[in-house]
């Protein structure tokens, strides 16, 4: 029996107390409050543009339908960020297995922009790091999809090293909307986090 929030077990003349779980209130949660968007303004030169898995494996309307339609937007980003001399930097996926080759060729890499690949977290296992570093950037703006999975990982991760992280909402994707919700909750107000991770769109971008 749930009392003000509280479990009350009876029986053979016993009882006890427990607080009740998310899972007993999960239908009386109400989300919170949707986040402020922020503009930024930010250096070419210490920035780079982080494009997370586009590759054909998941970018598609069958795994992740926000994926596809929102290529055009992060086209435009990707274009823009060029133009300004931003470093762009490619991830692809181990599992599913994935290559550079297949990215999608509406936001395909270009000349010697760099690609790694692993599993959620980017910086896992591969020399994403070390390349970042070596160009001197201290500000990653993020893009891509999944949000619940690459984004979310990657993005916390990012932070957590001392990067700055830039999160363009209308850039990323997830296989419905209450994943990119919480996706976009948590990198914006979990401890540490919130002090180091910007919530933006991308017409809030400024080079």
């Amino acid at each position: 029996m749930l009392v003000g929030g509280v479990t009350l077990a009876v029986g053979f003349g016993t009882s006890t107390l427990r607080a009740a779980s998310v899972i007993d209130n999960w239908a009386s949660v109400k989300a919170p409050s949707a986040p402020e968007l922020k503009p930024i303004q930010i250096d070419p030169k210490t920035t780079a543009l982080l494009m997370l898995d586009y590759v054909k494996q998941i970018c598609n309307a069958q795994r992740y339908p926000n994926c596809p339609a929102r290529l055009p937007t992060v086209k435009k980003l990707l274009d823009q960020a060029r133009a300004n001399g931003v470093m762009v930097v490619y991830t692809g996926t181990t599992i599913p297995p994935s290559e550079r080759t297949d990215i999608d060729p509406m936001v395909a890499p270009t000349g010697d922009e760099p690609f790694v690949k692993t599993v959620l977290n980017k910086f896992l296992n591969t020399d994403l790091e070390k390349i970042l570093k070596d160009k001197g950037i201290a500000t990653l703006i993020m893009v891509g999809q999944a949000a619940q999975g690459a984004v979310i990982t990657t993005g916390s991760e990012a932070a957590q090293r001392g990067f700055k992280v830039i999160v363009a909402v209308d850039g990323i994707a997830g296989q419905d909307d209450y994943y990119e919700q919480y996706t976009v909750w948590h990198l914006g107000n979990a401890p540490l986090l919130a002090n180091r991770v910007t919530l933006t769109s991308t017409d809030l971008i400024k080079f």
